[in-house]
């Protein structure tokens, strides 16, 4: 590991708003902000909203600037990307802002039911040979259940046109009520200022000529969800870290 990693990895240990549980002190403890993020850190009872796959946390970060009523946590196992966010918002003082690395298949040890009201899925990997890894797919959907209000939203930003197509077959087939789906996003007339955040990935998309794809939809506990039964197209792309994909043959992490 780099040096550059270490001290990130270090700082990040000496910010409070920062939590890294290892999953054998998550066995042995549990998370003690489980079902008491409203009392015991952020202090209020505002709308508590994740970022899933934070990355670098600049939606997180800039959520949280411009909604400072309601709380925001990014979520990733990447500790040296999201050192970005979290350096940024204790420079700027942010206090609806939390960070937490961890793995997503995880997310209800540190989560109780009805505690979060809204998902942001941002630019994840699609997945496209492994339907249980996708952040969209039914099994994650499950999960989110476990979290989120009856009826919370979740909202997915990618550059994927073959994720963008699972997910809105997925919403569609267990018939999910659909509040914004496009499939070019700054040509469009939806681009707010929550839209317009973007993160360093989503700009080296763009500036390769890709659209940005956005669907939003709500969840509901009781639905009982089916796996999409479809033949989807492979992105013949992936981002500039992971090299291009020659011709149909996805790279898989």
């Amino acid at each position: 590991m780099g040096k550059n990693k270490l001290s990130k990895f270090r700082e990040m240990e000496t910010i409070d708003f920062v939590f890294q549980y290892p999953f054998a002190r998550l066995q042995e403890e549990g998370f003690p902000l489980r079902g008491e993020w409203h009392t015991d850190f952020f202090d209020n009872s505002n709308p508590i909203v994740l970022e899933l796959g934070c990355g670098k946390g600049e939606y997180t970060v800039g959520l949280a600037r411009r909604f400072p009523e309601m709380n925001f946590i990014g979520v990733d196992i990447k500790g040296a990307r999201m050192w970005k966010g979290a350096t940024a918002a204790r420079n700027e003082g942010l206090k609806n802002v939390a960070f937490l690395r961890t793995n997503i298949e995880l997310i209800d040890r540190f989560f109780a039911p009805d505690e979060v009201s809204r998902i942001w899925i941002t630019f994840p990997d699609p997945q496209m040979k492994k339907t249980r890894k996708r952040l969209t797919s039914t099994r994650f959907m499950e999960l989110y259940r476990h979290i989120l209000l009856n009826g919370g939203e979740i909202h997915l930003k990618t550059d994927s046109p073959f994720l963008y197509t699972y997910t809105r077959e997925m919403t569609r087939v267990n018939k999910l009520d659909i509040i914004t789906d496009t499939d070019d996003l700054y040509h469009s007339n939806l681009a707010s200022d929550i839209l317009s955040i973007r993160t360093f990935y989503e700009q080296q998309w763009l500036d390769r000529g890709l659209t940005i794809k956005y669907l939003s939809w709500k969840l509901d506990h009781d639905t009982r969800l089916t796996e999409p039964d479809i033949e989807i197209e492979h992105d013949t792309y992936r981002s500039f870290s992971r090299g291009l994909v020659n011709e149909l043959s996805p790279i898989v992490d």
